[in-house]
């Protein structure tokens, strides 16, 4: 085929946020687009770069633009006051919002309503009423706007999936997640907003996604404890570590409970960047997954464990050398963008009999990574804060219930026969 019968479609990217994650997932997707393209049969090739950038200071940015060279385009870095909407001014089909997770919604609704797809770092809002405004927005000016959630790309936890989908694991019963990050994620990387903040937001989402997606169900409540006083003040607002537990009920009328554990004050010397483990257990049978013990184990004298680590997540992101000399950076990180790039080239690039409103239609409501199928994971994300909230004022052990007559998210104190309201509409 030569290259005047191949279909190819330009697509301009805008990134709202440069810090940690842009450097582990966007930076390589963006680069990998600008040089080889993403290729979809509904579309043809995709030539895609990064038009423009929004940051705080710039700082991030120009050094990223001096140590890429030709590995990326020339592109526009706005600064505040107004970074966002400089950034929207500007020439872009398509924004990815991977700032702080509290500064989510506001970026988000402004792309939205320039007329631009978005795509958000979990989790996607902090709020049901948040949730709201964005699925209305986006329904009515008839864009794209999904969550990412990379770890339904991991190879083993879609292979859980097949077999939930295949009858082969019959019904779960219980479910046990963890998640343990290096003391360098809350006392460097992420330090800035971190005050105020806690790992199960920013990291046990993952999960409640994971157990959303592949189980089903409905969420019927959620309690939460943790602990504090490492990277904040023992009596304050700021989370070492939480204690998720989310009860699911099922057609059959059974329940399972989940517990996900998460924390951001692992020693920086743990021998892997994170410590991840899952347990599912069904009726006929029980899923076992770890990050480390299904990868390698590596040791280079002066470095590991700190430069590198002793074991390694090489299919989530890495770097290698292929047998043909070529340097990549590939994993399901980044394939979960280029997903997205695929499903934005075929809204406005579809080669297909389908208008553009029955393609948005298509990846829309019910799909996967769209925003209205985040319902019961940002419920969960909205009653565990107001649980750690009530924590701090003296009131632990509370729990929310969902979808009572009283309310969508109703939470309840010990001691206290009346709920507090915290979402009125149901879940």
């Amino acid at each position: 085929m030569s290259d005047s019968t191949v279909a190819i479609r330009k697509l301009k990217g805008g990134m709202v946020g440069m810090g940690m994650i842009f450097d582990e997932t966007y930076r390589p997707f963006f680069e990998n687009a600008y040089q080889e393209g993403i290729y979809d049969p509904r579309t043809g090739v995709i030539k895609l770069e990064i038009a423009a950038v929004a940051s705080r200071t710039g700082g991030r940015a120009a050094r990223y633009k001096d140590a890429a060279g030709n590995q990326i385009n020339d592109f526009a870095s706005y600064i505040e006051p107004d970074s966002i909407g400089q950034l929207l001014n500007h020439d872009v089909d398509f924004v990815c919002v991977a700032t702080p997770d509290d500064r989510h919604y506001e970026a988000t609704m402004a792309a939205i309503d320039a007329g631009k797809h978005v795509i958000i770092e979990k989790p996607s809002v902090l709020s049901m009423q948040q949730l709201d405004s964005v699925i209305a927005a986006a329904r009515n000016k008839q864009v794209l706007c999904k969550v990412v959630y990379h770890k339904l790309f991991d190879p083993d936890h879609k292979k859980l999936r097949t077999f939930v989908a295949d009858n082969i694991l019959q019904h779960i019963n219980t479910g046990y997640c963890t998640l343990l990050e290096p003391k360098q994620i809350s006392g460097s990387q992420f330090a800035e907003w971190i005050q105020g903040r806690n790992p199960g937001t920013y990291v046990a989402v993952h999960y409640i996604k994971l157990i959303d997606f592949t189980f089903g169900g409905k969420l019927k409540s959620i309690s939460c404890s943790g602990q504090r006083g490492i990277v904040g003040e023992a009596d304050g607002h700021t989370w070492d570590s939480t204690q998720l537990r989310l009860v699911y009920g099922y057609e059959s009328g059974r329940e399972a409970a989940f517990d996900i554990h998460t924390s951001w004050v692992t020693p920086d010397n743990f021998p892997g960047y994170v410590e991840q483990e899952v347990q599912f257990r069904f009726d006929n049978g029980i899923w076992n997954g770890h990050s480390r013990k299904r990868g390698v184990e590596c040791t280079v004298e002066e470095k590991t464990p700190l430069s590198i680590k002793n074991s390694m997540n090489n299919h989530y992101n890495g770097t290698f050398m292929e047998p043909d000399g070529r340097r990549t950076q590939r994993g399901y990180g980044i394939e979960v963008l280029e997903e997205f790039a695929r499903e934005v080239a075929y809204v406005e690039h579809g080669t297909d009999d389908r208008s553009r409103d029955e393609r948005i239609d298509q990846l829309s409501a019910g799909f996967y990574n769209d925003i209205a199928s985040d319902r019961q994971t940002v419920a969960a994300v909205q009653a565990m804060e107001a649980i750690l909230d009530q924590h701090v004022s003296g009131h632990p052990d509370c729990v929310v219930r969902v979808n009572e007559s009283g309310g969508g998210l109703v939470l309840y104190i010990p001691g206290q026969a009346e709920g507090i309201v915290l979402y009125k509409h149901q879940v």
